[in-house]
């Protein structure tokens, strides 16, 4: 078999494979061998009907088949006989497919590229710290009082925080609108559920008011048909209510499934939690840090088979996203979002390039022991944590998503390892922001 490389750019390949002729008829022969001993064909015996019948009947079919095997057979003799690495399945271009002649064809396809530096030697690491105080779990009590707000009516005007039932019908060049119109409709002011200016316009508003209000839909409003548009809203205020916080004792403490009441341990849960939760952020901070100090330090060019896949795959959730707002799919993207696309799987591909370099390089695997202790801290946030460790281990997909996070969390260590790492304290509230901006980018 003889193969020459052609190099196209700097990870494009173009391959051409020459298979003797003795080879693709020995292949040939045997198939129509094996195909004798299984057709059925008028006036013969099953397994006495002459080759030549055969080869008459099936001759084309039989090329076909053995041509394609052949080609996908020799392609991974010669990539491995080359040392090379295709990122995805060739494109092949068969050069001729003829009995008594070599097989020859052309694969063309991109390599991996190689990726100088797995460490971060000489590299900076801030790692975050953090800790939770009262204040952290005294705020986070609060918000449970607030989830279970109850709300009492009131006469007086509106201010922030209450909640409202309104009637309104809203007009765009004096026509109603498809969906401008609502009855009992309820909101919180100050909650920025409506358009700039709706909630404003009813503060200091009363039971029974009627307010007219002209505002303007945002240009970047969902429905385009509304977007920059003026539109005038008609509001008749039904109640107006204030909200009142549960007190945080015993009555309030049973509501989160502590039999006795007890605030105490109220207490001490919400703390268990936020502990949980920020040993988590912290993680999501310190890996976003450590890979994208990786990529920094390696500069390569993409495969476009992988870039031009994430892009794809950025539009086809984008497009999910705004089906859920109530949007079309849109088949071509904006200039704009084809750049903020690009960005983003251009990051994303390297990324996850320099991470498989490093795991393949240093050998890194999950440590069962590792596995077992993510685990059982996942499942503390059920009511039941051995069932839930019963069904992750029964489960092999949900298992093998524990497993990569703890083959990523190894990534990170050993990768902080080779770097100069100083501490970076935090609050919780920072730690929250940081998070949220690194989620972001993912």
């Amino acid at each position: 078999m003889q193969v020459s490389i052609e190099q196209k750019g700097s990870l494009g390949r173009r391959m051409t494979v020459a298979v003797p002729a003795e080879r693709f008829e020995q292949a040939l022969a045997s198939r129509f061998q094996r195909l004798s001993k299984q057709v059925k064909v008028p006036g013969f015996r099953p397994g006495k009907i002459p080759m030549k019948v055969i080869e008459a009947r099936y001759g084309g079919r039989v090329l076909d088949e053995v041509a394609g095997e052949l080609i996908q057979n020799t392609f991974r003799e010669a990539i491995g006989q080359e040392g090379l690495k295709p990122v995805a399945g060739p494109h092949i271009h068969p050069k001729s497919i003829e009995r008594g002649k070599e097989l020859a064809y052309t694969a063309e396809f991109e390599v991996y590229p190689e990726i100088a530096k797995v460490d971060l030697a000489g590299h900076a690491i801030e790692r975050p710290g953090c800790s939770i105080t009262d204040e952290d779990v005294e705020r986070s009590v609060q918000n449970l009082r607030k989830q279970r707000t109850e709300w009492r009516a009131v006469e007086r005007e509106a201010r922030l925080d209450d909640r409202m039932k309104i009637d309104f019908e809203g007009k765009v060049d004096g026509e109603p609108f498809e969906g401008g119109q609502a009855k009992d409709f309820g909101l919180v002011l100050g909650a920025g559920s409506l358009i700039p200016g709706f909630e404003e316009g009813l503060i200091g508003a009363k039971a029974e008011e009627t307010r007219t209000l002209d505002l303007e839909f945002p240009a970047t409003y969902p429905n385009e048909a509304l977007a920059g548009k003026p539109a005038k809203f008609e509001i008749k205020v039904r109640e107006v209510a204030e909200p009142v916080l549960p007190e945080a004792n015993e009555d309030f403490a049973r509501q989160f499934g502590i039999e006795d009441g007890s605030v105490d341990t109220l207490y001490k849960g919400v703390r268990a939690n936020l502990n949980r939760e920020m040993a988590q952020r912290l993680r999501t901070v310190l890996r976003a840090r450590v890979f994208e100090a990786l990529v920094d330090v390696n500069k390569f060019e993409l495969p476009e088979t992988l870039l031009n896949a994430e892009i794809e795959y950025i539009r086809r959730l984008h497009n999910a996203m705004r089906n859920q707002q109530g949007q079309a799919d849109t088949e071509t993207a904006t200039a704009e979002e084809s750049l903020v696309y690009e960005a983003t799987a251009r990051r994303r591909v390297a990324q996850n390039l320099t991470i498989a370099e490093v795991i393949r390089t240093q050998g890194i695997k999950a440590e069962p022991e590792k596995v077992r202790a993510r685990v059982m801290e996942m499942a503390q946030e059920y009511e039941s944590p051995e069932e839930f460790v019963r069904a992750c281990y029964a489960a092999q997909e949900r298992l093998a998503e524990v497993e990569a996070a703890i083959i990523e969390e190894q990534v990170v260590e050993y990768l902080l390892g080779t770097a100069t790492v100083t501490e970076m304290p935090l609050t919780f509230q920072e730690l929250v922001q940081l998070n949220a901006a690194a989620t972001a980018k993912e």
